[in-house]
């Protein structure tokens, strides 16, 4: 789920807990029931992360639920970070490095939910000083845990590029990097350096036809394995159980398609049917997650 917690502290936001979480539950079992056994949510600070809340709905689906530690902004630091650390007036180490590896060595708060991976942030306005700051934390704490990270990319603006020379110059192994949302792109080319460059690559917004259109997002997958590319590759959703941006009228009337299920429903079939072989559709939606996830040594 995504929301703005203060908004909901103050009683202008629409969740409540005796509606939705009966909801996310049903959703999730029905995600469960066509085949899902994990789901990745790499909800981040800024979008409203409740773990707590997470564990309740997954332990009553059946689903396995793997969760991050991250920052999620397109510009600016949160005031919370922006105000500790070198320079500021109450000094100390600097603090966002420290924060995502606590998540991933102790946990989430009070949760004993320990994060898997490591969420950032890139969008059309690049890399800010204060993004900088944000993606060379995130490099740091994982080269201290071997967490993966995984990004969030303006594909139309080839953010993926900026993102792999600054993980690079830190000394990352862009093998432990899916660099997320090229999906949204038809420019082979470019999703194609992504990839020789060593990331994995995320297409990872099925069903968000305001973006690019199913069939478009399936004949760019289908000519990736074509070129051999399976091995690089994962598929998956955008989709949440509840957006506080959208009024429910206007999710159904712009993001029909926003469901759990509908790369194991609609995607898979469509693959199938161009020619994709089941062997790369597994290669694509389960060995390669389980290559990525797990934690590699610090270096």
């Amino acid at each position: 789920m995504l929301l703005d917690s203060e908004v909901e502290v103050n009683g202008l936001g629409r969740w409540r807990d005796d509606v939705e979480i009966p909801a996310a539950t049903r959703d999730l079992q029905a995600t469960k029931a066509a085949g899902v056994d994990t789901i990745v949510d790499v909800t981040a600070i800024g979008q409203g992360r409740n773990v707590a809340r997470v564990r309740r709905i997954a332990e009553a689906t059946g689903l396995n639920v793997v969760v991050a530690t991250g920052i999620y902004t397109f510009d600016a630091m949160p005031r919370f970070f922006a105000a500790r650390g070198p320079g500021t007036a109450n000094g100390g180490p600097e603090p966002i490095e420290a924060f995502f590896v606590r998540e991933i060595e102790h946990g989430v708060a009070d949760t004993g939910v320990r994060a898997a991976l490591i969420k950032v942030t890139t969008d059309v306005l690049g890399i800010t000083d204060d993004i900088d700051a944000i993606l060379r934390a995130a490099s740091r704490a994982h080269r201290r845990t071997g967490a993966p990270i995984t990004t969030h990319t303006d594909a139309g603006t080839y953010r993926g590029r900026d993102q792999q020379r600054l993980f690079r110059s830190e000394g990352v192994d862009l093998g432990r990097v899916v660099i997320g949302h090229c999906g949204d792109s038809t420019d082979l080319d470019y999703l194609t350096e992504l990839m020789d460059a060593g990331s994995y690559i995320g297409l990872d917004r099925f069903g968000y036809d305001l973006k690019l259109a199913a069939p478009e997002r399936i004949r760019v997958v289908v000519e990736l394995v074509r070129r051999g590319y399976a091995a690089r590759m994962l598929l998956s959703h955008d989709a949440t159980c509840y957006a506080d941006t959208l009024e429910p009228a206007t999710r159904a009337r712009l993001w029909p398609n926003c469901s759990h299920r509908y790369v194991v429903e609609q995607v898979v079939p469509a693959l199938l049917e161009q020619g994709v072989s089941q062997d790369d559709v597994d290669q694509m939606l389960e060995r390669n997650p389980a290559a990525v996830l797990p934690r590699s040594a610090p270096y």
